[in-house]
Parts: C-alpha cells; sequence; structure tokens
C-alpha cells in the first residue's frame, strides 16, 4: 500500500484525500442523522411524548449573542415583565363537587327506637353519584281511528315522523348506537353484546343498516355544513388515514383520507372522506375558497396558496415540533430557538387571559411578538449556514426558512390562531377509532362516518352532550324547513335548550 502511493504524482494524492474527505464527510452527515433517529425514537418509546418545552419560567427571551451590557438591560426588562406561571396544585384536592344540573333522590333515615320525647335538632347529608344501566322499553304509537256518523270517511291519528321508516329502533336508540360508536369508540360487535345481555337477540346486520340509515337522515345538514364553513374566510386544514375494504377485493384494504377542515371564528368542524391524498381531494371543498388558509407544509395545501385569493398561514407547533425533535442532539441551538418560540406562545396566553378582541390582540403581537419573530429569523438566517443539511437542527431551521412568511402571518389579523392544534384536537377521535374498529367497511361508510366525526367535533367544541343533540337532530331533521336547517347545528341546540 505504501509503495502505491509513493508511486502516486502530488496531484493524484491530492484528490485521493479531497475523496476520502468528502466519503468521511458524507459518512460524519449519516452518523449524525442516525444518531437523531435513534434519539427520536428513543423518545418516542420511553420518554415523553407531550410537546412541552419548559423553559425557565423567570427567563424571558433569550440575550443572544449579547455583550454584557446589554444583556444587563435585558435582564432589567425582564424584571419588569409580567411572568405568567402556573400555580402549584395541592396534592389533597378533595372531593369534587357533584354536578348541580343532575336529579336527586332523597332517602330520608330517621334514628330507630321510640322518639316522641325528642326534638329533631338537625341532620347530616351524604351525598353520593348513582346511576342506571341503559334501560330499553318499547313505545307504542296507537293511533284511533274515527268514522263520521252521517257521512263516508276515516280519520286516523298521524304517525309521527320516524327515522327508520317501518323500522324498530327509535331516535334515542339510534343516537345510542352512533355515539357509542363514533364518540365512545365502541365497536357494533360489542354493543350486540350488550344487547344480548338484555335478552334483546339483534343480528349485526341488522345494527350496521341502523347506522347506514341514521347517518343518511343527516345528509342534508352535512352538505350545510360544506358550505357553510368556507364563509367566515379562515380556515385551518389537515389530514389523516382511514384504512377502508376494498368492495371488489376480497381482504384488500384501501388507504383513504379524511381531510379535516376547521373554522376557528364559528367553532364549525368539518371532516371530508376522499380515497385519495393527492390534490384532486381538496378541489370541490377549495375551489371558490377565499381568506386565511392555516396548514402544515404538505405540498397540496402549499399550491392552494399559490392562489392570489389565497393568504397561506403556517403552523408554530410544526415549526416548534421540528426544534423539539433536535434537543437531543444539538440542545444548545434547539433550546435557543424554542425558547423564543415559547415567548410567542407566552404573548398568545396574555391575550387569552385578557380577554383581548381581534383588533387588540393584532396591536399586542405587533408590539411585543413581532419583536420576537424578527430575532428568530435573524438567528436562524445566520445560524443554518452551521448546520448539516440532514442533521435534525439543520432539517427545523431550514422548515422555518422556508415558510418565514407564512409564519409570520398570523400577525396580520388578531382573529387567527398562532398553531393548527385545534384542528389536531379534532383528529383524535378517528385515531382512538382507527384503534378500535380498525377500518371502514366501505368507501360510502367511511363517507358516512366523516358527517358524524363532524358533528360530534362540534358538539365537542361547544361543550354539547353529543347523545342529547344527536337524538333531537334526528327527531327533527326530517320535518324541518331546509331555510331553517342551521338550527340543528349542535351550537343552535345549546341555545335553544339554555333559552
Amino acid at each position: 500500500m505504501d509503495m502505491a502511493l509513493e508511486s502516486l504524482s502530488k496531484e493524484q494524492l491530492i484528490a485521493l484525500l479531497q475523496r476520502k474527505d468528502a466519503t468521511i464527510e458524507r459518512q460524519d452527515e449519516k452518523i449524525t442523522y442516525l444518531k437523531a433517529r435513534v434519539d427520536l425514537l428513543e423518545r418516542l418509546q420511553f420518554g415523553q411524548k407531550r410537546e412541552r418545552f419548559e423553559g425557565d419560567p423567570a427567563q424571558g427571551v433569550l440575550p443572544f449573542e449579547a455583550q454584557p451590557e446589554a444583556e444587563a438591560i435585558q435582564q432589567e426588562e425582564i424584571k419588569e415583565q409580567i411572568t405568567y406561571t402556573r400555580k402549584k396544585q395541592s396534592a389533597h384536592k378533595g372531593r369534587a363537587a357533584l354536578p348541580a344540573h343532575l336529579p336527586v333522590e332523597e332517602i330520608e333515615i330517621h334514628p330507630e327506637g321510640d322518639l316522641t320525647d325528642m326534638v329533631c335538632i338537625g341532620k347530616d347529608v351524604t351525598e353520593e353519584l348513582e346511576c342506571e344501566p341503559a334501560r330499553f322499553f318499547i313505545r307504542r304509537y296507537i293511533r284511533y281511528k274515527y268514522a263520521a256518523k252521517n257521512a263516508e270517511g276515516v280519520k286516523t291519528g298521524e304517525l309521527p315522523e320516524r327515522v327508520i321508516d317501518k323500522g324498530i329502533p327509535g331516535a334515542g336508540l339510534l343516537a345510542m348506537i352512533l355515539t357509542d360508536k363514533y364518540m365512545d369508540h365502541l365497536p357494533l360487535y360489542r354493543q350486540k353484546q350488550r344487547f344480548a345481555r338484555e335478552n334483546i337477540p339483534i343480528a349485526s346486520s341488522t345494527i350496521e343498516g341502523w347506522v347506514k340509515q341514521a347517518l343518511e337522515r343527516l345528509e342534508p345538514l352535512y352538505q350545510q355544513l360544506r358550505f357553510d364553513i368556507k364563509a367566515r374566510g379562515y380556515l385551518q386544514v389537515d389530514e389523516t388515514s382511514i384504512k377502508v375494504l376494498e368492495s371488489d377485493k376480497k381482504g384488500a384494504a384501501h388507504m383513504g383520507w379524511y381531510w379535516v377542515y376547521h373554522s376557528p371564528l364559528d367553532g364549525l368542524v368539518l371532516m371530508d372522506y376522499q380515497p385519495t391524498r393527492g390534490a384532486a381531494a381538496t378541489t370541490e371543498m377549495l375551489k371558490h375558497f377565499r381568506g386565511y388558509l392555516q396548514s402544515d407544509g404538505y405540498a397540496v395545501y402549499q399550491k392552494i396558496g399559490q392562489r392570489t385569493e389565497v393568504t397561506p398561514v403556517a403552523c408554530w407547533a410544526h415549526a416548534r415540533r421540528e426544534f423539539e425533535r433536535a434537543l437531543d442532539n444539538d440542545k444548545t441551538r434547539a433550546t435557543k430557538a424554542l425558547s423564543l418560540i415559547q415567548a410567542l406562545y407566552a404573548v398568545e396566553r396574555k391575550a387569552k387571559e385578557e380577554g383581548l378582541s381581534a383588533q387588540q390582540i393584532k396591536a399586542l403581537r405587533l408590539e411585543e411578538s413581532l419583536p420576537v419573530i424578527n430575532e428568530l429569523g435573524k438567528w436562524i438566517f445566520h445560524e443554518v449556514k452551521n448546520t448539516l443539511p440532514k442533521s435534525q437542527i439543520g432539517k427545523a431551521m431550514r422548515y422555518a426558512m422556508e415558510r418565514w412568511d407564512k409564519l409570520s402571518a398570523y400577525l396580520q389579523d388578531g382573529s387567527l390562531l398562532i398553531d393548527n392544534n385545534q384542528i389536531e384536537n379534532a383528529l383524535r377521535p378517528i385515531s382512538l377509532g382507527r384503534k378500535n374498529y380498525l377500518f371502514a367497511g366501505s368507501h360510502d361508510a367511511a363517507a358516512r362516518a366523516g358527517m358524524i366525526y363532524s358533528f360530534f367535533a362540534i358538539c365537542k367544541k361547544h361543550e354539547v352532550n353529543p347523545l342529547q343533540w344527536l337524538k333531537h337532530a334526528l327527531q327533527n331533521v326530517m320535518t324541518i324547513n331546509h331555510k331553517n336547517i342551521r338550527d340543528l347545528y349542535p351550537q343552535n341546540y345549546k341555545k335553544l335548550i339554555e333559552s
């Protein structure tokens, strides 16, 4: 080997060294990348999964690259700022108060024995929370017939509109079945077992048919929701997968997608099932949309954001997530970025706690958030040159750089949110459902499930009991005047029962 090297010219030796240096550099990049992957997988497997960065609560924006004099000034300014810290919860919270809206059954207990020579001087009250299992009963409609005494003709009492014509189930039973499946993720075969325990034998195919027909009744309300959710000009959008059985291929499953749209200004949520994750999936929903579209970095959303009538808004939670993943392999720089992002969220908490209007929120952001964003941007654009492209810290910085204008867009309007977390919360029931019933039986079944997922998500946002709302909706959706169909939205049902 030494003889071979000795026979090389100077230029050949230099070229050989350059090739080896390039190989070593590529290997170093690969090692860094693989180490970051291992750290991330270990964190997911054994560590805390919540995306929560805890910086020093007494520390404001970090004085990066600050000189001693500037640092002292910054520390003085930090002392003057209001800090937001959570109160430490007591280890002994005490017994939770029982809900005041529940009916009360009183049982009076007097001492045993002769009380004739005694007077009552007080009483002790003990309360317990009790429940009765679901009570099944038969509702029998008896329609009387009347005939005119001196004329022809018969009058019969009119049967109320039923969810399933000539079917067995009432609206309350259907609402329970749908709520148990799509809200509490109880598969239909387990519900069949529950019916069997009550000596009510019902075939699985029968229950599946009830679910299909009940969901079809909600179609007019769902179509109205598809129109209304775009009306306010601000949508958050995300997507999640669902396995769907292929009807023409026994045992084969297709990967379908729920495209989820959230209108933060009026608390509407719509889950639109599509068999693809491609751009065609959003064509029908967004072809006439005008306004702010907030999303992650998926290419389909980027293309929509290029339209002149659409203003793209990025999500700071996604940007934060990238830096959080870099904590294990570049803690110093990741912590700097996360501390500044934490300062942005502190401004949002302040606005929420003070109950500011959209106009006031915009003013607060321009005063307090804009300087932080400028500092973070300058630091990232300078520091990214010193990172390996495949390293996690390099990926995090480039992710933020590539969509910097979109990350800053929420400063334009106080009604915009800093992140997409609310829509990600709306996706969780689908994830839980996947773990329990694994797949949808067909594309049509997946689309129908998207309808009820939409309305249950709205119920959750507006703190409406989904079972009570669904029973009300099923009882009225067939007879309500179409121009008043919005009255069946969960938030409007809440106003009805509270009025």
